[in-house]
């Protein structure tokens, strides 16, 4: 069985990819990471202003 220190040192020396490549989120309908982001914060606004509609409209 390893050692914490053997364990750490092998994670401390795995390669971690060439430096300065941005990996993109994957997803084929939003190519960038700001369009993720921009996403997101869209449906954030959408659900403060639909809670903010809905409360005066049953208040």
């Amino acid at each position: 069985m390893k050692s914490a220190e053997q364990k750490w040192s092998a994670v401390a020396a795995a390669p971690s990819g060439p430096a300065g490549v941005d990996e993109g989120p994957g997803l084929p309908w939003l190519r960038t990471w700001r369009r993720v982001y921009g996403f997101v914060f869209a449906g954030f606004v959408l659900n403060v202003l639909l809670l903010a509609l809905l409360s005066w409209a049953f208040s």
